[in-house]
């Protein structure tokens, strides 16, 4: 008896837990804000770089601390060599620089835009793999570099419409100042920071009861969230601070450094709104060295949509010698998200920007011939693919599409040298001298596309 073939299992198609599938309307409208930061980035001069989704274990360990050696992903390979998917795009770039620091042009101006891994809890706007679009100037530490971090942040941000974005501002070394001032002890110094940067989340009494279950003495954690929550204009702050801090060098270094930020971002037309002095601020991430920031937009709730800061150190850790570095990083899938709740953008259901019409395989060389030319002109064009070619379902599948345009180029409108032209969208038809068609559909597509329309 001849054996039968045993069918395969059947698969789940079902993605892990964190991962996303992205349906085209879905694709259109990220591709759109990718765009449009790409567009702002290049506008400042900063340049595209790519670096591998895969880096050797050693490049990675040791920069994020605690929490980010136990979010990584980490896994020896087939040549049994210790690998994990890149948790940012910053150390990535400071192996590049190293990699590459002759072929380089320093300041370094760069931007990348991909996707990174985490494998933390799935929750709103936090998935497992995620896009970062990052902006990093290396090789300087002028002030100016930073306030620049903050300005194309903001340009980015309104480009795609959120206007009500607040960069938030601190520095590492005024927190360290604070640190000392209300006498907690160096080795205790990173507990705090991550304690402090949770106050928004937890609240005041949170914030102390995560310092004691740290080992802070109450004292302690009560004085220095006393000083973390000076609030007013930036330079009252500073100067408060500066009357407070004077024993500790550092701290006078990062108000000095402060105030230099601010006047840039004053001269380079910031206003005053957009940014704000947040003592609690301190940023996770082990390797920032100097001024941190944080984009938050407090409508819809879901907190910030960036981080970025100054990061000297990190380089050297590659080189074995300092190059200092900021940059920023916008989370694609939180802007995503804000913008479509609040609908500040409105991206297309296709790609396509008409539908020509197949009747028979007698016309057939002529309808194609059109759809070349068109294609040619820089109009995204398609015919219909489908086996049976029914008027009708080749209409359907143009309207489940959101196709705006059909084009028929029938034996009539051949004999005559023209071409119907129908808006879906309207019913509208107007018959169209063949050689103008394609000037006539671009001008109808841009004005379609046109916010005046």
């Amino acid at each position: 008896m001849e054996q039968q073939p045993i069918a395969p299992a059947r698969v789940s198609p079902h993605v892990l837990s964190g991962m996303r599938d992205f349906l085209p309307q879905t694709m259109i409208l990220r591709q759109q804000i990718i765009d449009t930061f790409r567009s702002v980035f290049e506008r400042y001069g900063f340049e595209p770089i790519d670096t591998p989704l895969i880096e050797r274990y050693e490049v990675l360990a040791g920069k994020y601390g605690e929490e980010g050696e136990r979010l990584m992903y980490r896994f020896q390979d087939h040549g049994g060599r210790e690998v994990g998917l890149r948790y940012d795009l910053t150390v990535p770039l400071a192996r590049f620089v190293a990699a590459h620091r002759s072929e380089l042009t320093f300041p370094f101006k760069r931007y990348h835009i991909g996707p990174v891994f985490r494998a933390e809890r799935p929750q709103r706007g936090r998935y497992r793999q995620f896009w970062q679009c990052d902006i990093d100037t290396v090789g300087t530490r002028s002030m100016l570099a930073d306030a620049e971090i903050v300005q194309v942040w903001l340009e980015a941000l309104r480009a795609v419409g959120l206007h009500q974005v607040v960069v938030h501002v601190n520095h590492r070394g005024l927190l360290q100042g604070l640190v000392e001032e209300a006498e907690v002890a160096p080795e205790q110094s990173l507990t705090v920071f991550r304690a402090l940067d949770k106050l928004a989340k937890i609240g005041p009494d949170g914030v102390l009861a995560e310092m004691e279950a740290h080992n802070v003495p109450r004292q302690a954690a009560q004085r220095l969230l006393a000083l973390a929550q000076l609030q007013g204009e930036p330079a009252a702050v500073l100067d408060e601070l500066d009357a407070r801090l004077q024993r500790y060098p550092h701290a006078q270094q990062a108000i000095a450094e402060l105030r230099e930020l601010f006047r840039y971002l004053n001269w380079l037309g910031v206003a005053s709104t957009a940014y704000v002095l947040d003592l609690t601020l301190a940023r996770g991430l082990d390797y920032y060295t100097g001024p941190v920031f944080e984009a938050m937009v407090t409508e819809p709730a879901i907190g910030s949509l960036g981080g970025a800061g100054r990061y000297d150190r990190l380089i050297g850790m590659f080189l074995g010698e300092e190059i200092p570095a900021t940059g920023g990083s916008l989370g694609l899938e939180r802007v995503v998200e804000v913008v479509q709740e609040l609908h500040l953008l409105t991206a297309p259901s296709t790609v396509s920007d008409a539908m020509v019409v197949l009747f028979d395989p007698a016309s057939d060389a002529a309808v194609l011939g059109l759809l070349r030319e068109l294609r040619e002109a820089g109009l995204n064009a398609e015919a219909y693919l489908g086996e049976r070619r029914d008027l009708r379902r080749q209409l359907q599948y143009a309207d489940r599409k959101g196709i705006p345009f059909a084009l028929f180029y029938g034996t009539d409108e051949v004999a005559a040298g023209v071409v119907t032209v129908r808006d879906l969208r309207t019913g509208e038809q107007q018959r169209v001298p063949r050689d103008h068609c394609a000037d006539y559909l671009r001008q109808r597509v841009h004005a379609r596309r046109s916010p005046t329309t």
